[in-house]
């Protein structure tokens, strides 16, 4: 990680650095060890209070922390607890929308096998997920779902939050089922 260091009043030395730096790597490593980050340390000194600001620019985003005290590095040390909690946050949340499960090819699975002929007298069951990420509809809505050459509509019920089967008639008329 490159650190670039904007001293307002204050110098830090070559061992200090080297403390900083150790501490800076961490963040590094949280963030992304592979690319280069850069980091912008702003410290400075008002009425005894040492100020330390840290902004490191991560995948069009910003981290920032800040940290200030009376001592120098506890400042700097508070100031980079906070840009390391910011970086985790950050990664979990990447992580977590980017996590889609891969598909292998394989030669086994291109191959397409024959389809058994089916016995005409022999039913089929469909599984309906109610539990799929559906918004609830009023009766009259439901209806106009019908109108779609349905014979019948399962259905979560707007008002009650049950669910409901509307299902078309031979006459042409419906029977609510609720549940």
């Amino acid at each position: 990680m490159k650190i670039t260091y904007t001293g307002r009043q204050v110098e830090l030395a070559p061992a200090q650095l080297k403390k900083l730096e150790a501490r800076f790597a961490k963040v590094g490593k949280l963030l992304d060890g592979r690319r280069e980050c850069e980091a912008h340390v702003i410290l400075s000194l008002e009425r005894h209070l040492h100020h330390a600001e840290v902004t490191i620019y991560y995948y069009h985003h910003q981290l920032v922390g800040l940290g200030s005290n009376s001592d120098l590095f506890t400042a700097i040390h508070s100031a980079v607890e906070k840009l390391e909690k910011q970086a985790v946050k950050t990664r979990t949340k990447w992580r977590d929308t980017k996590r889609t499960p891969r598909k292998t090819v394989t030669a086994a699975a291109t191959a397409r096998p024959e389809p058994e002929a089916e016995p005409e007298n022999q039913r089929r069951v469909y599984r309906v997920n109610h539990r799929s990420a559906r918004k609830p509809m009023t009766l009259d809505e439901a209806l106009l779902e019908m109108d779609k050459n349905r014979d019948y509509l399962v259905y979560r019920d707007a008002e009650s939050d049950r669910l409901a089967v509307l299902v078309r008639r031979r006459d042409g008329h419906f029977d609510l089922v609720e549940g």
